[in-house]
């Protein structure tokens, strides 16, 4: 076998801390910017949808490199590895600079666009808001990117050292520049801007090490390899567009939500920072498959890969309940701490015991199984069946449920999505394409 259970804990331990740290993230801003009121939070809230697309996009890029690297190393090849990886770095980068100009340009115009039905105070703080967050965008380029070729290699922990590095600093800064100056949302979004251009320095420095078996090098004079970034490509185009139409439909729910009422905004607001904590083990998962199954892909050990996806998607279920379970009996202590009306309260309250149930039932076969078909090079499946779920049953049940039953409609229609990816990917998965195509 190719990793020992040892190997898979000190992937997976590492990585869970690291989501854990992250998530943490958006939690801290958002309580310590409530102490602005609503508007603050909702602003800093829709943003955060905005903010998201962007992330997952270059997420999927990191994941491309990752894929390719994980299947090199499993072959043997670590100076192809490194080659991809130097690929990856300058063009995640590249594409992160022209994303974040046009972001500064147009961002008025673009939330005017989405959310225009918003409340004026709401959209003005989501402006200034949006204005700084933009600026990280290259900086979490080079993070993402450097976090990925590491996972790929089988080591989680510097990302996961440098994750808690940042979270600190943005923690300390949101306390100096929210509390002591009283910046509000523009405070939160400084702190974020200085905790990534720190981590994404320190990860550029231990990528650049020769002494590991992938590392970066030719920082100053990079020279590109079109075969190498058309195989990197081949994942990320494919996971970029998955995961921007993906969040671009979760935005037009947001859009849809926003016309509840500030009370229905705070909310979605809250239920999703905290279920973001129920499905941490999940994402753990996740991460972990990209690089499991690439290595058994490219050693040519397909009953190794289907052998490790059973198992990990097992341990994802049963530690998302034990999670979810956690949070939904801190459910008073932690909707406690946002400043939030009680209309706000009660809905959050309902919102997090459905996804007890349902993201125990449904999200780990949803979420983890694709990235098994990313690893095999099956992308262009998995972005073509979560386009269709997504457009068809979250945002078209979104409207149609919503009309009913406003926000808990929306939330139903996430539950649907969930079940339909789910029957997709596992017909994909029992069958043999989704790793017949060669990669590398």
């Amino acid at each position: 076998m190719l990793f020992t259970r040892k190997q898979l804990l000190q992937l997976l331990l590492p990585l869970m801390v690291e989501q854990l740290l992250t998530a943490t993230v958006g939690i801290a801003d958002s309580m310590m910017v409530s102490v602005a009121g609503e508007a603050a939070v909702s602003g800093v809230s829709l943003v955060d949808s905005l903010n998201t697309l962007i992330l997952n996009i270059l997420a999927a890029l990191a994941t491309g490199g990752a894929v390719v690297c994980s299947q090199y190393i499993g072959r043997k090849d670590a100076k192809s590895a490194c080659s991809a990886a130097n690929q990856l770095l300058f063009t995640a980068l590249l594409f992160a600079v022209l994303v974040t100009a046009l972001m500064l340009v147009g961002n008025v115009h673009l939330l005017r666009l989405l959310f225009g039905g918003t409340e004026a105070a709401v959209m003005s703080q989501a402006v200034t808001y949006f204005s700084i967050i933009a600026l990280t965008y290259p900086f979490m380029a080079v993070y993402n990117s450097a976090a990925a070729l590491f996972r790929s290699m089988g080591n989680s922990r510097i990302s996961m050292e440098v994750s808690l590095a940042m979270n600190l600093i943005n923690i300390a800064g949101n306390a100096v520049l929210i509390f002591g100056m009283k910046w509000g949302v523009a405070g939160a979004a400084i702190a974020t801007l200085f905790s990534r251009i720190v981590g994404s320095v320190f990860m550029l420095y231990r990528i650049h090490l020769p002494r590991f078996e992938i590392h970066v090098e030719n920082l100053r004079h990079p020279r590109l390899q079109g075969a190498m970034i058309r195989r990197i490509l081949r994942i990320g185009i494919p996971g970029g567009l998955e995961n921007g139409i993906f969040q671009l439909g979760k935005i037009i729910v947001l859009s849809l939500v926003s016309t509840y009422g500030t009370a229905s905004i705070m909310a979605n607001s809250v239920s999703n920072n905290l279920c973001t904590f129920m499905i941490i083990p999940g994402s753990a998962v996740s991460l972990a498959l990209i690089t499991v199954v690439g290595q058994c892909i490219g050693a040519d050990q397909v009953k190794q890969a289907r052998s490790y996806t059973k198992k990990l998607i097992v341990a994802s279920t049963i530690m998302t309940f034990l999670v979810s379970l956690l949070i939904v009996a801190l459910r008073p202590l932690l909707l406690g701490a946002y400043n939030m009306s009680q209309a706000a309260y009660q809905m959050a309250w309902t919102l997090l015991f459905w996804h007890l149930i349902a993201g125990t039932l449904f999200w780990p076969l949803s979420f983890n199984l694709p990235n098994t078909l990313r690893a095999g090079n099956d992308a262009a499946y998995t972005m073509g069946i979560s386009m269709f779920s997504m457009w068809v049953f979250r945002v078209g049940g979104s409207y149609l449920l919503g009309h009913y039953f406003q926000l808990y409609g929306v939330w139903m229609a996430m539950f649907l999505d969930w079940v339909v990816r789910i029957v997709f990917f596992t017909i994909r998965y029992r069958g043999e394409k989704w790793h017949s195509k060669a990669l590398i």
